[in-house]
């Protein structure tokens, strides 16, 4: 205890409040050693070293001094002894030890707090490190059987995280998490148990903690199975047969009942008796005794063979489980007539193994016998099994030769046992027998099998070589080096490689294993035709292939299409100071090589801010004006990016800047100095919308025959060999349409290229959007430059109706390979009344007709090559495909025969910009804004 002096003091120093004092507070880590600096008290309490002694600086608590000591001439306060922090405090979740400090001249005391900080210096461990369980064996799977929990001093995630239970067959672990977050082990009962299989479970249970590193406890967990009667009482064999002279001396035994019960303790003692039949009750009662213990049988009585030569005796064998289970045993015995001497069977030579091709007639064995007797009681006749392949042949007196009689399989029986018996042709007769086995030796005469000659594996893409894909088995019922198995692949080839450079097989096992990381993108599935031959001679083969499918993974990130712009710039995009909400400004076109979710994208801002004017469709990827613009808008910077929904997802992401312009605004008034049609404008451009829809329907109707009349004739093919130029026409046209859900067309496309490389083109476009009735007249046209084709495209974009004009030989094939399939770029959403595709298939024509209007979008002689709308998606794609409430009759512009790819897009769009970037976005701007 503290003295009374230092005790009045400190209370003094309590009643003075004037007093200056500090609240100090440090934390130390519980397994530090003695000499640890815990905080500098010179500097944190404002004073100077050297002046630490002569004020006397002390600490004057008993469990600060006990831990801790204050070093005077650095002005540190040091540890003194190692701390426990299990031992200090417990359970608590916190740990804090409170000192006191003095300093004199003048007179200070100061508090400090030190905080014991947790480590994981403790391993979890279990009350026992045995436990033992018992479970019966019928017992139904989902038994619990509940673990003791183990202790971990430790806090925090320093404590008990999870536990683990060695791999079972028959066992599983479940962790349950109690209120106070304790966490509970048991062991469930995932598959029926069988004693006389396995009796005894050994288990092992881990505690793991959460510390870094781990630290780990185990405990063994035995499980005992008790047993069920549930297994009768078996004889073997459970029919047998007796042969017995008449007249032997009562107590002979006849035989001893051979009975097994694969149960344990009473469900396993038998007991038997004799089973009685209503026809003849008792009857061999009277002659033969059994014992109830040990199932042996003798006889009880004399046996005359005259009045029966044999006996049919039913035993039953119960056991005492209960219920109690019973089997049954059926036994024949034979009387034998008395003889002096039996007869005498001498196997004089024996050829064993014989080959399993042995020709019938081959002999096996020569066998002599004898009988000491004379006259019939001499003679002695040979006997064998009828369903052996075998017979006895007589060589000469009292010499047979055992020869085969059949032909051998030694797949079905590996060798015979051969019973001879002699019986002689004495009253009575005696009769003896001699048993030999005959070996079979193997011939190579059976190929292996495969169990399946077409199987099926999945192997992710991108997996390392030598990941296991699957282990194809086959069997060959022969033995030895015939039976001895290896595998192989056969040279076949894709796309002119060698499959061996994809896969390899083990030869022993049969296991196929990678031999490079597969391309969903580049190969979808493979055919890995599998040898298997036996080690004969000569050896024996059989083949199977096993197909094994590639499924994707998502590592292919989007590729913006529309707008490409170089690493680290930003797109320049320039609107109409008064750009109503819902303005179209563009649209981001994006794609993505690989398939099914991980190509589905979505567009957001990465950074949106409430104020800012503008929003991304997240599906369409459409950036539109959100609110109405301010007279002075500055530019707008937005980073828009496009997710797949892959896991994990991959993004990309394009910088755009959008500038107000006031200039824009009063060159789209000037562009609009139209007059408002009246009513009766209204009705004369829905009379010529209907003429023009039935003059459209007429036109197919006559391409329908024309192409019907060539077809017949045989001068083309899937093509208006009418409609083509020249005499060299090629099966490169095409004949596309599409009918509204109300019977009118609203879409024609026929196109056709020869050798001239001229295309011809005929597209009625009608715009279900336009609030004017907007339609376009589509002409024929030959190439022209791209200077052309944005006159074009500017004439379109100031006008109500103009051609569709198209440039560039036509795509006739809409078809793409894996490494050129791009993912979607866009969707409408769900409200709008759209589908995402529901399965592999329709992702896939999704994407085919994506990249299209990608490729549209990117070419620079399309007339949508900088647009807005679809960015090339015609109404050949359906309602479902395309932008919903948009009064931009563009959208519905087809422009057949892009040969654009994701490789030269990037490049035409680039030098178009650098042509003319200004004034066409002008004019798009005031093409959206009308």
């Amino acid at each position: 205890s503290l003295p009374w002096q230092l005790s009045l003091l400190l209370a003094a120093l309590s009643c003075l409040p004037a007093l200056s004092s500090a609240q100090l507070r440090y934390s130390v880590p519980e397994d530090r050693e003695p000499g640890f600096s815990v905080g500098d008290l010179a500097k944190d309490l404002g004073v100077e070293v050297r002046s630490l002694a002569a004020r006397s600086l002390r600490l004057v608590s008993e469990g600060g001094q006990r831990h801790f000591q204050v070093d005077l001439a650095a002005g540190v306060l040091l540890l003194n002894s190692r701390l426990d922090r299990e031992a200090l405090c417990g359970q608590s979740p916190t740990c804090s030890l409170h000192l006191q400090l003095v300093m004199e001249n003048p007179l200070q005391l100061h508090r400090v707090e030190v905080d014991v900080l947790d480590v994981n210096d403790n391993a979890p461990q279990f009350p026992k490190l045995e436990v033992v369980l018992e479970i019966t064996e019928v017992a139904n799977p989902g038994t619990r059987l509940p673990l003791e929990v183990a202790e971990d001093p430790d806090m925090g995630s320093n404590s008990i995280s999870t536990y683990e239970l060695s791999p079972s067959e028959h066992f599983a672990l479940s962790i349950n998490v109690r209120g106070d977050g304790v966490k509970m082990p048991e062991i469930v009962l995932e598959k029926a148990l069988d004693r006389e299989k396995v009796a005894v479970h050994h288990l092992t249970l881990t505690a793991l903690d959460g510390g870094n590193p781990v630290k780990s406890g185990t405990a063994k967990v035995t499980i005992h199975v008790l047993d069920a009667n549930d297994n009768p009482p078996v004889c073997d064999p459970p029919i047998s047969k007796v042969h017995l002279e008449e007249n032997v001396p009562v107590g002979t035994l006849v035989t001893k009942l051979n009975v097994t019960d694969l149960d344990e303790g009473p469900n396993g003692d038998v007991e038997y008796s004799f089973k009685t039949s209503n026809n003849a009750p008792g009857k061999f009662t009277k002659l033969f005794s059994l014992d109830p213990r040990t199932g042996e049988i003798r006889t009880k009585g004399p046996l005359d063979y005259e009045e029966s030569s044999a006996y049919e005796i039913a035993v039953r064998a119960r056991d005492k489980g209960s219920p109690a289970m019973e089997g049954h045993c059926h036994l024949r015995v034979e009387l034998i007539d008395i003889n002096d001497n039996s007869p005498e069977i001498v196997l004089t030579s024996l050829s064993s193994p014989v080959q399993e091709d042995a020709t019938p007639g081959t002999v096996i064995a020569l066998i002599g016998v004898k009988d000491s007797d004379s006259g019939e009681n001499g003679q002695v006749r040979l006997q064998i099994a009828k369903e052996l392949p075998f017979k006895l042949v007589s060589s000469f007196k009292e010499h047979f030769s055992l020869v085969t009689n059949g032909p051998l399989d030694r797949e079905k029986a590996s060798g015979y046992n051969i019973t001879v018996r002699a019986v002689d042709l004495g009253s009575p007769q005696r009769a003896t027998q001699k048993n030999f086995y005959l070996q079979i030796a193997d011939v190579n005469d059976n190929a292996p099998n495969f169990s399946s000659p077409f199987d099926t594996a999945h192997v992710q893409e991108n997996s390392l070589p030598g990941t296991s894909v699957f282990s194809v088995s086959a069997s060959d019922p022969d033995e030895g080096s015939n039976a001895k198995l290896s595998y192989s692949i056969l040279l076949n080839g894709m796309q002119d490689v060698p499959i061996s450079t994809y896969f390899r097989i083990d030869q022993d096992n049969g296991t196929i294993y990678t031999v490079r990381a597969l391309d969903y993108e580049q190969d979808k599935v493979f055919q890995v035709p599998v040898e298997v031959k036996d080690a004969g001679s000569p050896a024996l083969s059989s083949t199977a292939v096993v197909h094994v499918f590639v499924m994707d993974e998502n590592d292919n990130a989007p590729i913006i299409v529309y707008p490409s712009v170089p690493t680290g710039s930003a797109f320049y995009q320039t609107i109409p100071a008064l750009a109503e909400p819902g303005y179209l400004v563009t649209k981001i076109v994006a794609v993505d090589a690989d398939s099914g979710h991980n190509a589905w994208l979505s567009y957001q801002l990465r950074e949106t801010a409430e104020s800012l004017p503008f929003q991304v469709e997240r599906r369409s990827g459409e950036i539109r004006v959100a609110q109405a613009l301010r007279d002075s808008e500055d530019p707008h910077r937005l980073v828009v990016e496009v997710r797949d929904n892959g896991t994990p997802s991959l993004s990309a992401s394009v910088v755009i800047v959008i500038s107000p312009e006031e200039n824009s605004v009063q060159d789209f008034a000037k562009s609009l100095d139209l007059p408002k049609s009246s009513p009766k404008d209204t009705n004369l451009t829905l009379y010529l919308i209907i003429s023009l829809v039935s003059i459209s329907l007429v036109s197919c109707v006559m391409f329908a025959v024309v192409a019907a009349r060539c077809l017949k004739a045989g001068t083309a093919s899937w093509t208006f060999a009418g409609c083509c130029r020249g005499t060299g026409c090629k099966p490169t046209s095409h004949f596309r349409g599409q009918m509204k859900p109300d019977g009118f067309i609203k879409y024609l496309d026929v196109g056709g290229a020869g050798l001239t490389s001229q295309a011809q083109t005929y597209t009625s476009c009608f715009s279900p959007m336009s609030d004017q009735s907007d339609f376009l007249f589509v002409k024929p046209f030959s190439h022209s430059s791209t200077v052309e084709t944005m006159a074009a495209y500017e004439q379109v974009t100031s006008t109500l109706a103009s051609p569709c004009d198209g440039q560039a030989q036509p795509n006739t094939d809409w078809r793409f390979s894996q490494t050129q399939r791009p993912g979607t770029s866009g969707s409408q959403n769900g409200e709008e009344g759209g589908a995402w595709p529901n399965n592999q298939f329709d992702t896939e024509m999704l994407q085919a007709m994506i990249l299209a209007s990608a490729n549209e979008a990117a070419d620079g002689n399309s007339t949508l090559g900088g647009g807005t709308g679809t960015m090339g998606l015609s109404a050949r794609y359906g309602p479902q495909f395309t932008l919903q409430h948009v009064p931009d009759y563009r959208q519905n512009v087809y422009i057949p025969g892009s040969t654009a790819t994701l490789t030269n897009a990037a490049g035409k769009r680039d030098a178009k910009s650098a042509g003319s970037s200004g004034g066409n976005k002008k004019k798009s701007g005031k093409k959206e804004k009308k």
